[in-house]
């Protein structure tokens, strides 16, 4: 604990946002650069507790007080060494995580907690421009081939981990780029894509295989996949959308957030010259009050809408902790992320409580108009209010409800028919089942990720895909010296 009094001494600091005006006339990242003696000062807050449960908030088990420890002295060389331990992506998770760690710092208890994630991007940052990040092949090859399907977080964490541990390994991903929702799901303004491009580079020079624009199921039949590879790591995520059959649900401009969202980040990598899904002079309605609604809300903008509004069924949330969600439990609080930050600066608003009951369309079958109704709830189902009827102008709408689990058909069909018990191929929730070593109901399939839990945050896939690696590297070997971040049935905080 380098200073003893720095929690008492110095106050939760943050990066300035570039101011509203002038961000959405671009699509490069929001935040200012954090000068440096702030990050000391923050870095100082750390308290290194007795009982870090910081640790426990983070799926990765990341070493935060030992690295907050090494910034406050300076010594940055060996703050990456113990980032990198446990995480392969700081840079990812500490953009779009949404923090579990800083909401079970001690010091929230009673006070603001140490800015985690600010410390761990610019720990990363500066390690990539000094270029301590280097790639580290293995020492010997093992001979042992692995496929993975699907190229997000957890598919490239497995991808690395069991690289350098020897194996040859392909990645296999259906788009015609590497990194799935990262590349195409996550706006530039949030996560610039050089990021990717620069971890793929190192994940090429250390020996791992890619293959776009093959479809796994389709293109490569799972049998196929099998007879190939000694082992195979599915990583496809969780994909199949939330839908809202209500009226007029087939009118022209309704479109799944992940319908409305890749082709935006195509322009921004030259692929296209503008959007065939533009918000461009557009009243735009976004069903969803996550992150991928604000996802929405901010692209909506720098597009040119007339105007944005975001609809949430759920109540407004608290601003403050409330008592049925106690520390180091992840809240659900009201956030203003710099979506929102734009949408309340541009005039738009965010409604909580209300629901769509109907799509209005025109006489060319477009939509121009939603049918809202205020309701009561969550506690025994959501009731309407009456009286509360009203209707809102769209000529755009975007559904961003979130993902039910991975899509059934192709390679899992084929799979689940293959398994030793068909009918306990997929979980109660539908995702694909696997046992405390991550593999499924073939041997020698391994799940990681969104596909194996369902929808849930960066920092689990990533611990997800290296503790899979090392199932997957014991499998094949009978050791390992892989770490294991968490076992598959933990369940996540929030």
């Amino acid at each position: 604990m380098a200073d003893p009094k720095g929690f008492l001494a110095h106050a939760r600091e943050l990066p300035a946002r570039r101011p509203v005006d002038v961000r959405i006339r671009d699509w490069r990242e929001v935040y200012e650069d954090f000068p440096r003696p702030a990050l000391t000062r923050q870095a100082a807050r750390c308290m290194d507790c007795g009982i870090p449960f910081c640790h426990n908030g983070c799926p990765l088990g990341n070493l935060i007080p030992e690295w907050n420890d090494l910034v406050y002295r300076d010594d940055w060389r060996e703050a990456i060494e113990r980032l990198h331990a446990t995480n392969n992506f700081p840079e990812f998770t500490g953009r779009l995580c949404p923090a579990p760690c800083e909401t079970a710092c001690v010091l929230g208890i009673n006070s603001d907690p140490v800015a985690i994630k600010r410390v761990e991007v610019e720990i990363i940052d500066r390690a990539f421009a000094e270029g301590w990040v280097t790639p580290q092949p293995p020492a010997a090859r093992t001979g042992r081939r692995v496929a993975i399907v699907g190229s997000g977080p957890a598919g490239l964490a497995a991808a690395q981990q069991l690289t350098r541990a020897g194996h040859d390994v392909v990645v296999f991903e259906r788009a015609d780029r590497i990194g799935g929702l990262l590349r195409y799901g996550i706006p530039e303004f949030k996560m610039e894509k050089r990021h990717v491009d620069r971890r793929i580079e190192q994940m090429r020079a250390e020996g791992t295989e890619f293959r776009t624009g093959v479809n796994v199921g389709v293109d490569v039949t799972a049998e196929a996949l099998r007879e190939e590879f000694d082992a195979v790591v599915l990583a496809g995520g969780a994909t199949a959308w939330r839908d809202l059959p209500v009226p007029g649900r087939d009118a022209a401009g309704i479109h799944q957030a992940m319908e409305y969202l890749p082709p935006a980040n195509r322009v921004q990598h030259g692929d296209l010259a503008e959007s065939p899904i533009s918000a461009e002079g557009k009243h735009v309605v976004v069903i969803g009050g996550g992150d991928t609604g604000a996802d929405c809300i901010g692209t909506a903008i720098r597009q040119g809408a007339a105007s944005v509004t975001q609809l949430e069924i759920m109540p407004r949330p608290p601003a403050d902790r409330p008592e049925t969600q106690p520390w180091p439990t992840y809240p659900m609080l009201f956030k203003v992320e710099s979506a929102h930050e734009e949408l309340e600066t541009e005039g738009g608003s965010r409604v909580y409580a209300v629901s769509t009951t109907e799509f209005v369309a025109d006489e060319q079958g477009r939509v121009t108009a939603l049918r809202l109704v205020d309701v009561e709830g969550p506690a025994n189902g959501f009731r309407p209010i009456p009286g509360s009827e009203r209707e809102i102008p769209a000529q755009l709408v975007t559904l961003a409800m979130g993902f039910v689990g991975p899509e059934k058909g192709g390679l899992l069909t084929d799979l689940a028919a293959r398994s030793a018990d068909p009918e306990t191929f997929f979980d109660a929730r539908g995702n694909v089942a696997r046992d405390k070593s991550y593999m499924s109901g073939v041997d020698g399939v391994f799940v990681a990720g969104d596909m194996g839990r369902g929808q849930s945050l960066i920092v689990w896939a990533i611990a997800e895909g290296r503790s899979a690696a090392a199932a997957v590297d014991r499998h094949l070997s009978g050791v390992t010296a892989l770490p294991v971040a968490i076992p598959p049935t933990a369940r996540p905080l929030v």
